[in-house]
């Protein structure tokens, strides 16, 4: 069993950053492909970014050049450091980790919300 707990949502003006961390409990993490997701209300849940165990990331277009991934496995945490963000980013963000048997966990996920 893994259980993930994100933290770092909030509010922020157009332009600003935020840093999301996603903290995994159990043995798992460091071999394990970790990924933020994210949904607004009128949208399906989406791919943000996602990062191999040995560091290789993909980005969606919409985000790419805007937000990083990147992973600390003696923390077993995961980050999205979001950058020039806008108010199409405005949703909330769910971490995703999956594990080499192919199973999947999602945290409770976080809200981020970019408004004036």
């Amino acid at each position: 069993q893994v259980q993930l707990v994100e933290s770092g949502g909030g509010l922020v003006q157009p332009g600003g950053s935020l840093r999301l961390s996603c903290v995994a409990t159990g043995s798992s993490f460091s071999t394990s492909n970790m990924a933020w997701y994210r949904q607004s209300p009128d949208k399906q849940r989406e791919t943000v970014a996602s990062i191999s165990p040995t560091g290789a990331t993909i980005y969606d277009n919409a985000v790419r050049g805007r937000f990083t991934i990147s992973r600390n496995n003696a923390r077993n945490t995961v980050y999205l450091d979001m950058t020039d963000l806008k108010p199409d980013d405005t949703a909330v963000y769910y971490c995703r980790c999956r594990t080499t048997a192919g199973d999947l966990y999602w945290g409770q996920g976080t809200q981020v919300t970019v408004s004036s």
